[in-house]
Formats: structure tokens, C-alpha cells, sequence
């Protein structure tokens, strides 16, 4: 075995999670959406809380973006990785068959 190891189901589960919380977070409102002056008790609170909201969409997009890039790659990486096992798997079992280690000793002797 060689000196690295990808843990392909880890890799795997990592790009679920990502997939889960870039939906999640894509899904979420606005925390400051729906509050007047009546429920904040100032104008300059209400304007606060404006704000937030403004840099909330701006945010919440851009981190929705990283999130997504975040899961292609993992989601990627895994398919890669299953891939290049499954054709290294491949390889040997035909060196194997054409060396003969498949076989117990003294056979075909």
C-alpha cells in the first residue's frame, strides 16, 4: 500500500453534509424579516436591523456559493478516488491471472 489513503466514505458523507447545509442555509430567511418599530421599540434599532438584512442576503449568497463549490469538490474527489480503486483493483486482477499468483502452489505443474 502506498503512503496515502483516501477515506472514500468519509469523503463521501463529508459532500452529504455539505450538500444538507448548502441547501439548509440557502433555504433560510431573513432573522431581521417582519420586525416594525412597534416590536424593536426604535428607529434606529428597525434601521440596524435593516442592515443586517441587506448584508444578510449578500452573506448568506456568497457563503451559499462557497458551500456549493465546497461540495463539488468533495463530491468529486470521492467519485475519483472510488473510481481510480476500482480501475488499480482491476489492473491487478489481471497481472494475477497472467502471473498465475491466483494459484495454489504446485498447480499446474
Amino acid at each position: 500500500m502506498g503512503d496515502q489513503e483516501a477515506d472514500i466514505v468519509r469523503i463521501k458523507e463529508t459532500a452529504r453534509s455539505l450538500g444538507r447545509i448548502r441547501d439548509t442555509f440557502a433555504e433560510r430567511a431573513n432573522p431581521a424579516e417582519g420586525y416594525g418599530v412597534d416590536d424593536l421599540g426604535s428607529d434606529k434599532i428597525l434601521d440596524a436591523f435593516d442592515t443586517f438584512a441587506d448584508n444578510w442576503k449578500i452573506h448568506r449568497r456568497q457563503l451559499t456559493e462557497e458551500l456549493e463549490k465546497l461540495h463539488g469538490i468533495t463530491k468529486t474527489a470521492a467519485q475519483s478516488y472510488e473510481e481510480l480503486d476500482h480501475e488499480l483493483a482491476e489492473a491487478l486482477r489481471r497481472t494475477d491471472e497472467r502471473t498465475g499468483k491466483d494459484q495454489p502452489k504446485g498447480a499446474g505443474r
